[in-house]
């Protein structure tokens, strides 16, 4: 495939290399080069044509092989320069410059350092043979090639600034996108295996029961089947070509939600004030997964104790208050390690909106979250 793509970038470079060669050859562009040491002009012959090729068709390889590309390049240029044909191709001298000084990969001071050592003697053979030019003539010109490299050198550089800024652009999507996931699958994993734990251990204590036991094992059946529809569908989101229109958990699941919390065995009262507004969009989403972080914590921590959830739909902004009474829950408690708390204030923090989880000076622990949401239209 490399060699595929190399051989592509020759292709696409070729013709350029083509058209300067046979432009060269029209009798109007006669004389129309470059000229160093303004030897006056002979006319072409069978070298002239070497001369053409050598100066054109290298171009080819200016992106590929520029080493090559230039030697070849400055080698036609001197022979044109001492012979006097000044033909039009010995203008690809600082296109193949500028294709060096962006392209070159290894090397590249010791190309500067050949280049320059090369031109001298140039200058010299041409006064040898006559040439007018003065010796800031030859200066200017040397400054004139000096600007093509720089040129390349400039272009080269901000290609690899642009290729860096796109490679952390990438890491950083990367690292969200994990992160992300690693929320999502907090979310999910710890809720309901916290809640089938809380149930499998009150089965322990209803042998005595058996209509009791048999409905509490059949929520941790249920609990069990939710926790695998949800994994499969956070599994499915790491597929390459995952249905986008799969749903996520949204505020209108919140009363399964609250349900499923006191078939474990937890005391819930929820009170919803208002309806989504139609373009909540992520806003319903993170409201859905604030009441599960808080409702998993109470189960975990608080097991037992009174829970009360609030949910206010505003015009702009959805309000969530979880409430628990008895020894709180969250970061500060026993085995918490608060990192289901952290990705919460990410989340809503994300939507420019406000989160706070804090003990209560009664005792017990309140989270408190206002996310912004779209208007009602």
């Amino acid at each position: 495939m490399d060699l595929s793509r190399r051989r592509d970038v020759v292709v696409r470079d070729l013709p350029f290399g083509l058209l300067l060669a046979v432009a060269s050859l029209l009798p109007a562009l006669h004389g129309k080069g470059t000229q160093v040491g303004d030897l006056p002009a002979r006319p072409y012959d069978a070298l002239a044509y070497v001369v053409i090729a050598l100066e054109s068709l290298p171009l080819a390889l200016r992106r590929r092989w520029p080493a090559a590309c230039l030697a070849l390049v400055s080698l036609g240029f001197a022979i044109d320069q001492l012979h006097g044909y000044h033909v039009l191709a010995s203008n690809a001298m600082p296109i193949a410059l500028i294709s060096a000084g962006a392209h070159l990969e290894r090397h590249r001071r010791v190309a500067v350092v050949l280049l320059s050592m090369a031109y001298v003697p140039l200058a010299l053979a041409l006064g040898r043979l006559g040439a007018s030019e003065r010796v800031e003539g030859y200066v200017v010109f040397y400054l004139a090639l000096a600007l093509a490299w720089g040129i390349g050198v400039w272009l080269r550089s901000t290609r690899a600034a642009e290729a860096e800024r796109r490679r952390h652009v990438a890491e950083a999507t990367r690292a969200a996108e994990r992160t992300r996931i690693a929320r999502e699958l907090h979310d999910v994993v710890t809720h309901h295996v916290t809640a089938m734990v809380v149930q499998a251990e009150a089965a322990r204590y209803l042998t005595a029961a058996p209509d009791r036991l048999d409905a509490t094992l059949s929520a941790v059946t249920d609990t069990g089947r939710r926790a695998i529809t949800d994994l499969r569908y956070m599994l499915d989101l790491l597929k390459a070509d995952h249905d986008t229109d799969v749903s996520m958990p949204s505020a209108g699941e919140l009363h399964m939600l609250v349900e499923r919390t006191r078939q474990a065995g937890q005391p819930v009262e929820f009170a919803e004030e208002g309806s989504p507004a139609e373009s909540a969009g992520s806003a319903e989403f993170v409201t859905y997964r604030v009441v599960q972080e808080a409702l998993t914590n109470a189960l975990k921590h608080a097991h037992g104790s009174p829970t009360a959830v609030r949910v206010r739909y505003g015009e702009k902004e959805i309000s969530v208050v979880v409430s628990t009474d008895g020894p709180g829950s969250g970061a500060g408690s026993p085995g918490g390690s608060g990192r289901g708390l952290a990705g919460l204030r990410e989340r809503v923090d994300a939507l420019g909106g406000e989160f706070s989880a804090d003990r209560q000076a009664g005792g017990g622990f309140v989270v408190r979250a206002r996310i912004p949401a779209g208007s009602r239209s």
